[in-house]
C-alpha cells in the first residue's frame, strides 16, 4: 500500500513538473513599447485596412474572428491566442505592435514585412475583438 501511494505520489510530482515545463515563457514586451503611443488614429479607415492586412496576413492561425481557431491553428505546436479574452485587450497598444512586429516562436515576425503604419492599422482592427 504504501508503495502504491509513493508511485502515485511521484506520477503526480512528474506531471506537474511536465505541464511547467511545457507551457511557454511569458511574452513581455520591453518597457519603451509598453509606453508607446499609436500615432495612427483609430478611424474606420485604419480599422478597415487593419482587417484587410489582418485577413491576409494573420486569419491563417489566429481565425477571421481572433479566436486563435484559423485553419493552421491546429498544426501549431502552441495556441495563437484568443484576441477577445481581457487578458489580451488590456494589453497597451505598443505591446501588441512590439509582439507583431518582432514574433516569437512560430508567430512570425513582421518587421520588414509590413510598414509599422500597416502593423498599427491591425492594433487598431485587434481593438474591435472585444467581448
Amino acid at each position: 500500500m504504501r508503495t502504491m501511494k509513493l508511485l502515485f505520489a511521484s506520477a503526480l510530482v512528474f506531471l506537474g513538473s511536465a505541464s511547467l515545463i511545457a507551457q511557454p515563457k511569458p511574452w513581455v514586451a520591453p518597457a519603451n513599447f509598453k509606453s508607446m503611443t499609436n500615432p495612427v488614429a483609430k478611424s474606420e479607415a485604419s480599422t478597415k485596412a487593419g482587417m484587410a492586412l489582418f485577413n491576409r496576413n494573420c486569419a491563417a492561425c489566429h481565425g477571421k474572428t481572433g479566436l486563435g481557431d484559423g485553419v493552421k491553428a491546429r498544426t501549431l505546436k502552441d495556441f495563437p491566442g484568443d484576441f477577445s479574452k481581457a487578458e489580451f485587450q488590456g494589453l497597451a497598444d505598443g505591446e501588441i505592435f512590439y509582439k507583431t512586429r518582432t514574433g516569437r516562436g512560430e508567430m512570425p515576425k513582421y518587421e520588414g514585412k509590413l510598414a509599422d503604419d500597416d502593423i498599427w492599422n491591425i492594433v487598431n482592427y485587434l481593438r474591435t475583438f472585444k467581448k
